[in-house]
């Protein structure tokens, strides 16, 4: 029998398609299975290529972005990188703004992609609300030059289309039942695009929204700071719709720190802080469902991107 190959004309149509794994060896006895959807098998190792995709697609079908033009954002990292690498393919400048606060690895991608990359100073290496806010309204000021085009990603709804895919993909590949998926919150968009996908398939999932524990803005309206990166922004983003998710919950950063490890070297999977929070969210729900019960969650990207912030050092 032949094998077939993947083949591409461009490095575009390598996003999406990644693989689904169940767990084996975390996951305790008389507990519901728990899919992994393995998003760093996307061309910059994270989820966020397909949302980078959505948004400049969508914005090159209005015209709102032109040849020519500078793309402009602000980010954590995973965001830039996958809008650095869509432009470098589609022939865009791309000006990020973005922090020390964040893993190097990412904003060396940045650079290495062509992105003319401005670093904020943090305190204390923190991820805090006022940082997010200082990175925004820098971005927003580049943004205020006509030839430029602002993805936005908090306030950008394109993003949803790429993750709805995800969530199409996700029921595909599962064939049957999905009785719970749990997804941290930075945009909200994977949270909201795979839980819309479920809606429309007529899937009856139990949704649970994420956060650090100690940022709980959702579970308590309390901001605060924390090193889990791309989430716990500080604020309730504004695709956040409280029809697509049932409850919001926290986990403390240590043990997604501790279960990323985990991930790593008893399953092989080697996965950031984020998707260390997502499985270990989708660990407590699978106890709760019990046995012959299917979870799902998103490994957000590669745990290459964390090696110097000392995720695996212990």
């Amino acid at each position: 029998m032949k094998t077939i190959y993947n083949k591409y004309n461009s490095a575009l149509e390598a996003i999406g398609n990644t693989p689904i794994i169940k767990l084996q060896k975390i996951v305790p006895a008389n507990c519901a299975n728990i899919y992994v959807k393995l998003e760093s098998y996307n061309p910059t190792g994270s989820k966020k290529d397909r949302m980078a995709l959505a948004m400049i697609e969508h914005a090159e079908k209005r015209s709102q972005l032109r040849p020519g033009m500078t793309v402009v954002e602000y980010t954590g990292g995973s965001t830039g990188s996958a809008l650095a690498f869509v432009c470098a393919v589609k022939g865009y400048k791309f000006h990020v703004v973005s922090s020390d606060a964040f893993g190097h690895e990412k904003l060396d991608t940045m650079r290495a992609l062509g992105a003319n990359l401005e670093v904020i100073k943090s305190q204390d290496g923190k991820i805090t609300p006022e940082l997010i806010t200082q990175m925004i309204q820098r971005a927003s000021e580049i943004a205020s030059d006509s030839d430029t085009f602002f993805t936005n990603q908090l306030n950008n709804p394109d993003i949803l289309h790429g993750f709805e895919k995800m969530g199409n993909e996700i029921i595909e590949q599962i064939d049957k039942p999905i009785d719970g998926f749990c997804d941290a919150i930075g945009t909200a968009g994977s949270l909201m695009g795979v839980s819309r996908a479920l809606q429309i398939a007529g899937q009856d999932t139990l949704v649970i929204a994420l956060e650090p524990s100690t940022s709980p803005i959702l579970t308590k309206g309390i901001p605060g700071g924390h090193n889990i990166e791309g989430v716990g922004l500080g604020f309730v983003p504004e695709l956040l719709d409280n029809k697509y998710y049932d409850e919001a919950r926290t986990i403390d950063e240590n043990e997604a720190r501790q279960t990323a490890l985990r991930l790593a070297r008893e399953e092989g999977i080697l996965v950031g802080t984020s998707s260390g929070m997502n499985i270990a969210g989708a660990i407590k729900l699978a106890k709760e469902l019990g046995p012959e019960k299917t979870v799902i969650a998103i490994a957000c990207d590669t745990g290459l991107k964390y090696l110097t912030e000392g995720l695996f050092s212990q």
